[in-house]
């Protein structure tokens, strides 16, 4: 089982190797984020014969800003080329496809997990948990290659809570080296909040609200940012380094400058140089 473990490479979503999964499976509401509804299951008006994008390089212009924040972290190729073997939702029958549809956000949300696990891994300070990380590691990338049947049935929160366990503890591992008293802001409503400039070293952020927060210049090294909320975050100048368990998509909703310093986990959203 060891040789299928996926590498980061593999949580990243690859279009070429999925057959446009997310632009039928998810709905679109109209918002913001979306310039139409779409129910789920439906292809979305932009998706192509060949599964690509007709309006890819400029989605932002277009009104499906939320398209671009988007990743599947690899769920896509998997369903596409694993779960259901490289057989197309266009040409299988409809209760295939529809099953296909469904599974897709299954597979996304073990994937994500895989994502953490794989991080977890990477951080010295974790050590002392490395083998239960490794082990739930390897049995998250089992499940994520059951059968269609078997995936239909998974009781995905249940297992959620068990990597849950193991990733608090990472994180307090981790949180504990950083000197002096560190922020717990753990599901906090920080929408709209005045930070510029505050002192988040070390501080607890996992699933707080910081949808349009000013976050310019603050120093976040070392922070546990799991499931926040960061759409429309200014991060602009801030210090994120070695903050941990941030996802591309989070980043991708915030907005921030060249004087942003990352993690080498994530990359600078190229649409960040546009607002400058």
């Amino acid at each position: 089982m060891q040789d299928h473990i996926a590498g980061p490479a593999d949580l990243r979503g690859d279009c070429a190797s999925c057959f446009g999964l997310c632009c039928v499976a998810l709905p679109f509401t109209a918002s913001r984020d979306f310039a139409v509804d779409k129910p789920a299951g439906t292809p979305c008006s932009n998706l192509q014969d060949d599964h690509r994008c007709g309006i890819h390089a400029r989605l932002r212009q277009k009104g499906f800003t939320g398209c671009t924040v988007y990743d599947c972290f690899g769920a896509g190729q998997k369903v596409s080329q694993v779960t259901f073997g490289g057989r197309d939702w266009r040409t299988v029958p409809r209760e295939d496809a529809r099953r296909m549809f469904d599974l897709f956000p299954v597979v996304r949300q073990l994937h994500e997990l895989l994502w953490y696990l794989t991080e977890a891994l990477t951080l010295p300070a974790a050590r002392p948990v490395h083998a239960d990380l490794r082990r739930m590691l390897e049995r998250t990338e089992q499940l994520t290659r059951q059968t269609p049947e078997e995936l239909g049935v998974l009781d995905v929160a249940a297992h959620r809570q068990d990597v849950n366990a193991l990733l608090l503890r990472t994180s307090e591992l981790v949180r504990a080296g950083t000197r002096g008293k560190k922020k717990d802001r753990r599901g906090a409503d920080l929408m709209g909040a005045r930070l510029k400039g505050a002192d988040l070293r070390g501080a607890n952020l996992r699933g707080a609200y910081l949808i349009a927060a000013d976050l310019t210049g603050a120093d976040l090294r070392g922070a546990d940012l799991i499931g926040a909320d960061l759409r429309d975050t200014d991060l602009t100048d801030a210090d994120l380094t070695d903050a941990f368990f941030l996802t591309q998509p989070q980043l991708n909703a915030a907005r921030g400058s060249a004087g942003t310093r990352l993690p080498g986990s994530v990359t600078r959203p190229a649409h960040w140089a546009a607002q400058l």
